[in-house]
């Protein structure tokens, strides 16, 4: 398949990432030479990373249009347009988004779920990673499950990845297929309940006994991921007489959203950049870790 991508798009990636990282030799006291060399943005002077093995020499760090590269590539997946979300942190996130024709409804016409593709490409000396994640309308909540096989790919890290498109294509490609098997356990999830009170006490442990800043912490967190979850089950229209179990779908947003939008409350993030905060968050990982284990 050919890549093309909206003219507006390269040029929103373009003003996301405006600027170049390069690459300078670092030097020990008395300016010692090393064999290290640090990554520098060009419009700050920030730190972003550094390479320090035989081949450093040779390193060429990748640059935006390596990046818009791997945007193109990926918007073959899907038919029409895309849209996309930036985010620099040592290294270039973003977040593309199909039409949205490409919906999965999980619940009624209210509880919907969007393929996204996310894109690291980070300047940690490893490749860079290609996931296949989801977007949930119901609670904002954009996050991926690395339990479910073939959700996530690894690129050479590179530079010119232009020259390369075809090979790319080919990988996303890959990528693209994992959507059907995410979409199967997802629906997995929605058709299995579990109790509410387990599932926290497995991923936080119990409720300390002893009054303090532990027991308060604890009672907040599971208070307001309980919340969460019967707010979302009243916007979706869901009707329950059983308030100790929810479905294992449920479950798992709870947790995931408490830790993307209530966890990490600073304002000046935006909602892209929490979700990639939630990524590595260990208690989301224990969640899906439990949750996805029951139905797969």
């Amino acid at each position: 398949m050919e890549a093309t991508l909206n003219a507006g798009v390269v040029d929103q990636v373009k003003a996301e990432f405006n600027f170049q990282v390069d690459k300078f030799p670092m030097t020990g006291p008395d300016n010692m030479k090393s064999p290290c060399y640090g990554l520098f943005r060009s419009d700050n002077s920030e730190f972003v990373g550094s390479c320090n093995n035989t081949k450093s020499k040779d390193y060429v760090p990748h640059q935006t249009d390596d990046v818009i590269a791997l945007v193109e590539a990926s918007s073959t997946l899907f038919e029409g347009d895309v849209d996309v979300r930036c985010h620099f942190n040592d290294g270039h996130y973003v977040s593309v988004q199909p039409p949205a024709s490409n919906r999965l409804a999980v619940f009624g016409q209210k509880d919907n779920v969007f393929p996204r593709i996310i894109i690291n490409a980070g300047y940690n000396g490893t490749s860079f990673k290609a996931s296949m994640g989801y977007y949930r309308d119901l609670c904002s909540n954009l996050s991926m499950m690395r339990m479910v096989k073939g959700t996530t790919v690894s690129i050479r890290h590179m530079s010119n990845l232009r020259a390369e498109m075809n090979e790319l294509v080919d990988t996303f490609g890959v990528l693209g297929e994992s959507w059907d098997g995410l979409a199967e356990r997802i629906q997995a999830l929605e058709a299995t309940k579990v109790n509410i009170e387990s599932v926290i006490e497995s991923i936080y442990g119990k409720l300390p006994e002893e009054q303090g800043r532990k027991k308060t912490t604890h009672d907040n967190r599971t208070k307001s991921i309980i919340h969460r979850i019967f707010n979302e089950q009243f916007k979706a229209g869901r009707v329950t007489d059983d308030p100790e179990h929810v479905t294992a779908w449920e479950m798992f947003n709870g947790i995931q959203g408490y830790s993307q939008w209530t966890r990490s409350p600073n304002s000046n993030r935006t909602d892209f950049e929490r979700a990639i905060k939630s990524f590595s968050d260990t208690n989301v990982h224990d969640a899906e870790k439990l949750l996805v284990g029951m139905v797969a």
